[in-house]
């Protein structure tokens, strides 16, 4: 179930961080956009468990997840400005 939690978080994270971050450089598309947020969220997790903020078993909450999905929306946005 933790990683269903996840993948739904970091749905709406991701949602919420293209709102955040603003720009010609971000996703175009939303399902780009929501597996950004996904990814977002299981980052947040993934370094929140590292750091010791989280247990070996519990998940990002819901502010961590949107901070990872801003965090991976903006490497994507360097990464695009790099190849244009």
């Amino acid at each position: 179930m933790g990683i269903i939690w996840t993948i739904i978080i970091g749905f709406v994270a991701g949602v919420i961080a293209k709102f955040i971050t603003p720009g010609s450089n971000e996703p175009s598309g939303f399902i780009l956009t929501v597996i950004l947020g996904i990814a977002g969220a299981f980052l947040a997790t993934y370094l929140g468990q590292a750091i010791g903020w989280y247990g070996p078993n519990d998940q990002a909450g819901f502010i961590g997840a949107i901070v990872g999905a801003i965090i991976v929306l903006l490497i994507w946005g360097f990464i695009v400005k790099k190849r244009a």
